[in-house]
């Protein structure tokens, strides 16, 4: 069902930018993060019908998001990997969080189906660091008792790209490990200690996909697109939890948007007896002096409408919606901040 949802926007997304609406139209442009790709691109094919304008979004990685804004060669960039402050400042952006989502590790092991494997944040880490290298190592199968584990190599599977999924995923990873934070860090393009990578989060997907053995990281929707299995983790509290809507939502309950500075708040490994580990914001930059007011303000009614009347899209995808106050607080932020060559403001 997700797969069929997914492809029909995909299609439509590309007549978006191919095909004529009506005269008043506006054509659109943003690039960046693949991980909200599926509800950028669900969102942007209802927008077509109801307004006419048409959105572009271009699926190329975060770090590719960031520098297509910079140079504005995009109405719009967008990244899992809030930018800092002081980047912002230099580069006269403003952030603002679009969505939330779930990172999950995904796997291909004969006979393991979605959602019975059991991995803790170390073990994940030294599967990812090659210290792991079996499926029947004594670190996963102390976990999985249950299960028949294969006496096979793990085939890791990264992404290539510069990558927001990526900057989550590692930050991840250093929290829980030691290990991977004093050898490996944290970022969106980081020196992997083994694997082969893969574009995008649909360039994991497909590897995992069609590798025996292997271990990858994607947003959920992605998992749900391409069939795969995932695994549980163990949050902070020590329980087990499986990815789903509820347990990103319940990791996001206690942000606080308005502390973190260009609201660039990062929700892993947040407290909670529910709370998925690897959860995220994914964000929206645009500049905050425009050349072309209208374009802007244009850009503007887009994830205004999709905050309004997109909510219920989103969670067909397993992504969670931003509270109304958050939203609320976001628009305020446009007011102030986002002007005309003149100084006007933008919004509304």
């Amino acid at each position: 069902m997700i797969k069929r949802i997914l492809l029909q926007c995909a299609t439509g997304l590309a007549l978006l930018s191919a095909g004529s609406a009506s005269a008043w139209a506006v054509d659109l442009t943003g690039a960046g993060a693949s991980f909200p790709y599926p509800i950028y691109a669900k969102w942007a094919a209802k927008y077509h019908e109801v307004s006419g304008n048409r959105i572009n979004y271009q699926s190329i990685g975060s770090g590719g998001g960031q520098q297509q804004i910079i140079a504005k060669t995009v109405d719009f960039g967008a990244s899992d990997d809030p930018m800092k402050p002081e980047a912002l400042q230099e580069n006269g952006l403003l952030q603002f969080p679009a969505v939330i989502g779930g990172t999950v590790p995904v796997i291909n092991v004969p006979g393991i189906d979605a959602g019975q494997l059991k991995l803790t944040g170390p073990v994940l880490a030294d599967i990812f660091l090659g210290k792991v290298k079996k499926w029947d190592d004594p670190a996963i199968a102390q976990l999985n008792p249950d299960l028949q584990l294969p006496a096979k190599g793990i085939v890791v599977v990264h992404r290539s790209d510069g990558s927001g999924t990526t900057f989550g995923w590692t930050n991840y990873l250093s929290q829980v490990s030691p290990a991977w934070k004093d050898t490996v860090g944290q970022g969106k393009a980081v020196k992997w200690p083994t694997g082969q990578g893969g574009k995008g989060n649909e360039g994991v997907a497909a590897y995992v996909r069609q590798l025996a053995h292997s271990i990858g990281y994607v947003e959920y929707a992605y998992a749900h697109q391409n069939g795969l299995a995932w695994a549980q983790l163990q949050n902070r509290e020590g329980q087990f939890v499986q990815p789903s809507q509820q347990a990103f939502a319940a990791a996001a309950a206690h942000a606080d948007w308005a502390a973190a500075p260009g609201m660039g708040l990062v929700l892993n490994n947040e407290p909670g007896a529910e709370s998925w580990p690897v959860t995220a914001a994914t964000f929206i930059l645009v500049h905050q002096r425009q050349d072309d007011a209208q374009r802007a303000r244009e850009v503007l009614k887009f994830f205004d409408w999709a905050w309004r009347e997109g909510a219920d899209m989103a969670r067909e995808l397993d992504y969670v919606p931003l509270p109304d106050a958050v939203t609320e607080q976001i628009r305020a932020v446009w007011t102030t901040q986002i002007k005309a060559k003149d100084g006007a403001a933008v919004w509304p």
